[in-house]
């Protein structure tokens, strides 16, 4: 109980967990929500804290929505000699991904932040790259979709301290959860590309 005080103390500081998290391009999306009819939100981690780590996952969850439309887009598009394998592959990529969002969404609003779901805003504070207009190459999907994973699992991780130093173990959790995921795939589809 006395290390959580500590905690608590220490992020009200100049120094906190609220000033380490990078807005991508001037743009802050995490907008607390809540009414006067509802009680203050109570769960042991500062406003300033729930709103660092509401504008981090709100990074996280643009990158992957954006790398599920990708991964979806090239499900749809794939062809050439792996299509069955690619193709069944991409499907089983983009359901988890799709699920995915949901669970990093909903974390966003038990911190009392609205979650950001719209193209524009997906699009101002994403780092993942847009889908490619034109469908590329099987290989080239598979080399996308590496650098896709990859960028999600760093920027998750940018955030991990955010929530332990605020002492929001769930969100931590989740976010080390998500870079097994994305580690992991990018490993087999890495796979895909070796000789």
């Amino acid at each position: 109980m006395a290390k959580a005080k500590a905690k608590s103390s220490a992020a009200k500081s100049p120094a906190s967990s609220a000033g380490k998290v990078p807005i991508k391009g001037g743009t802050r999306v995490a907008q607390e929500s809540g009414s006067r009819s509802a009680p203050i939100i109570n769960i042991g981690i500062d406003r300033e804290d729930r709103a660092a780590i509401a504008e981090g996952l709100s990074r996280v969850l643009a990158d992957t929505y954006t790398l599920y439309l990708t991964t979806h887009n090239f499900h749809w598009n794939v062809t050439g000699p792996h299509f069955n394998s690619l193709h069944a592959m991409f499907m089983q990529q983009y359901t988890e991904l799709w699920g995915a969002t949901d669970v990093l969404a909903e974390r966003i609003r038990a911190l009392g932040h609205y979650a950001p779901g719209s193209y524009a805003e997906f699009s101002k504070i994403a780092t993942v790259p847009d889908v490619p207009q034109h469908p590329p190459k099987a290989m080239e999907m598979v080399r996308i979709l590496v650098k896709g994973h990859e960028t999600v699992s760093r920027i998750a991780r940018e955030f991990i301290p955010v929530a332990q130093e605020a002492g929001d173990d769930p969100t931590a959790d989740m976010l080390t959860a998500r870079c097994t995921v994305h580690d992991q795939t990018a490993w087999m589809l890495r796979s895909l590309l070796e000789d």
